[in-house]
């Protein structure tokens, strides 16, 4: 029978083969209660199993050979958190106080910490709870006896064949595919910022997350379609679509190989518009993609990834040096650093809680309420500026206050360093963030006080709509194309070219390039975006002519109707004008 299975498309192109599903050990922890003279050889039972976690880790780490930087990235944090003392502390306190066995323990501290990173409301933190969770579950498996490598059921297809269904993939396992040739990743749970959606756009492996129930509902070998771009999984295709999706993924692969044609053209209208095409990145390690894919700098690099993982936040001196690297890098093109956007008060005190973290003490709230925290990473990012051109990028502003408190900061942190004669750069860029529908129409007190703007457009749509993209509930009603939305989007580009200030947009309409003729047709001429997107953004832009798109677009926004909004934007795309 064929049916259909509709996921989070994270990493884009067409796989046909054949379902090979990955076995796991479910974790079915049983509670007991020991006698007293058994605790201690309970907590040693426990500490042995982290150990020898660790030192799997350690060895699957040392045997990665060219594995993709982000895999490594992602065992550095697995490895982080089989240290952290909410994991490998508590759970021993819990085995002391309730006399329960290890598995329980670390399973009921586990929950505590997913329930804490679904408070966050950065969706790249909230989603490190599936990472919590898989260090988890391979401690679990160690105490249960069923230590060792992921098992994949079908052997008898070729591996460039199989597509993997699992419930998740861990860095780790990966790993242990590095030597594979995989069609396919498909799971049941992740989101867009997920290390498996981060790691199969590395590999330029389709993948498709979030499906719920693909493992439960595929058979071993079952014939699979997955289309990472729309992300759809068909299952059993009729030979009727079967022979359509093939003819789509030869056009796909013969459409990339121009692209990397592309890698050495100037990023150029056709009536010689110069346009920027940044790279955001989460890592360090991300640099080498933003190198391969020809990205005129870094317009987003998210430093919330040196407090994952962590007890307590990174020092000045770890961060110095992770920034350094990054600019450095970079061999002299922009690199612009975005102060922590952690998504609440959890990052500094764990007994401290919020009724709505969306809306409550985030990113600069959080900082400038921190200020110890706020001075030493700004400190570090000025450290590191001398290495390199960096712009300082703040998140989430939305008052007059706010901008002048991060100045003053700024300046304070300019004076400590000039005092002990550290070089820096005495003209480095300051910017904000505009994911705030307030912020977007008070785009004047910005523009007097910064010299730079970036535009969110993750959170302002979630901000405008009222409406959370990670909920599948009211996920439908997320929209882009909203009126609302481009009429904010509309007001601050504009806005920033009247007064001269430049002005990105680093979300992730950036990187949609059935959107990229809308938004230069709106005077964008900086966009960010995920490295493996820069290519087909640049196909577009190549092909546009601003002179012809601007009053298009202008007219296009004048429309109030969604759907007549979609069949514009489709007549636009195509070269004919639009409703």
């Amino acid at each position: 029978m064929s049916f259909t299975l509709h996921g989070l498309g994270v990493s884009g192109g067409i796989a046909i083969g054949r379902a090979t599903l990955m076995s796991h050990a479910t974790l079915e922890v049983a509670h007991l209660t020991l006698a007293p003279r058994l605790i201690d050889k309970e907590i040693q039972r426990f500490e042995l199993a982290f150990a020898t976690v660790r030192e799997e880790l350690a060895t699957v780490k040392e045997n990665a050979g060219a594995a993709p930087a982000e895999l490594t990235a992602f065992l550095d944090l697995h490895a982080m958190f089989l240290v952290d003392p909410e994991l490998a502390e508590v759970p021993k306190q819990l085995i002391r106080e309730r006399r329960c066995n290890a598995e329980w323990a670390l399973v009921q501290q586990m929950e505590l910490l997913v329930e804490q990173f679904e408070q966050f409301d950065d969706a790249y933190l909230r989603e490190r709870k599936y990472d919590v969770v898989q260090v988890v579950e391979r401690v679990v498996k160690e105490l249960m006896g069923r230590a060792g490598r992921p098992l994949l059921k079908n052997k008898a297809v070729k591996e460039e064949n199989q597509i993997v269904v699992a419930h998740d993939l861990s860095p780790a396992d990966v790993i242990v595919f590095k030597d594979h040739r995989f069609a396919a990743f498909i799971t049941d749970v992740g989101g867009a910022t997920s290390h498996t959606a981060i790691v199969a756009r590395s590999m330029a492996i389709p993948a498709i997350v979030g499906l719920a129930n693909a493992r439960a509902l595929i058979r071993d070998d079952e014939p699979l379609i997955v289309d990472g771009t729309r992300g759809v999984v068909i299952v059993n295709p009729d030979p009727h679509v079967l022979e359509e999706y093939h003819l789509r993924k030869n056009q796909l692969e013969l459409e990339r190989s121009k692209l990397q044609r592309l890698l050495s053209a100037p990023s150029e209208t056709l009536d010689g518009v110069a346009v920027q095409l940044f790279a955001n990145i989460e890592l360090p390690s991300d640099v080498e993609g933003a190198i391969k894919y020809g990205a005129d700098g870094v317009g987003l690099f998210r430093t919330e990834f040196l407090f994952l993982g962590r007890g307590d936040m990174p020092t000045e001196e770890e961060q110095f040096e992770a920034y350094k690297k990054v600019v450095k890098g970079m061999a002299g093109r922009p690199v612009t650093i975005r102060t922590f956007d952690l998504g609440g008060d959890k990052a500094i005190d764990s007994h401290r809680t919020q009724t709505n973290p969306a809306l409550g003490r985030r990113a600069i709230r959080l900082s400038l309420a921190e200020p110890r925290m706020f001075r030493a990473q700004l400190r570090a990012i000025l450290r590191a500026s001398r290495f390199g051109k960096i712009k300082l990028l703040i998140p989430m502003l939305a008052h007059a206050h706010e901008i002048d408190a991060t100045l003053v900061a700024i300046e304070q942190a300019k004076t400590s360093l000039r005092a002990e004669k550290v070089a820096f750069d005495e003209a480095i860029e300051i910017g904000g963030m505009i994911e705030i529908p307030g912020a977007a129409l008070a785009i004047g007190m910005f523009l007097r006080r910064l010299d730079f703007l970036s535009i969110g457009t993750n959170d302002l749509i979630q901000y405008t709509l009222a409406i959370d993209r990670t909920d599948e509930q009211v996920a439908e009603l997320y929209d882009p194309l909203h009126p609302a939305v481009l009429m904010l989007l509309a007001h601050t580009i504009a806005s920033g070219e009247k007064a001269d200030i430049p002005v990105s947009v680093c979300g992730e309409l950036a990187g949609d390039p059935e959107l990229t003729h809308l938004l230069l047709g709106m005077g964008l001429r900086q966009f960010s975006m995920h490295p493996s997107q820069i290519l087909e953004v640049k196909s577009r832009v190549l092909k546009a002519d601003v002179s012809e798109l601007a009053p298009l677009v202008r007219r296009m926004l004048r429309l109030e109707e969604p759907q007549k909004l979609r069949e514009s934007l489709e007549k636009l795309n195509a070269g004919k004008p639009p409703i």
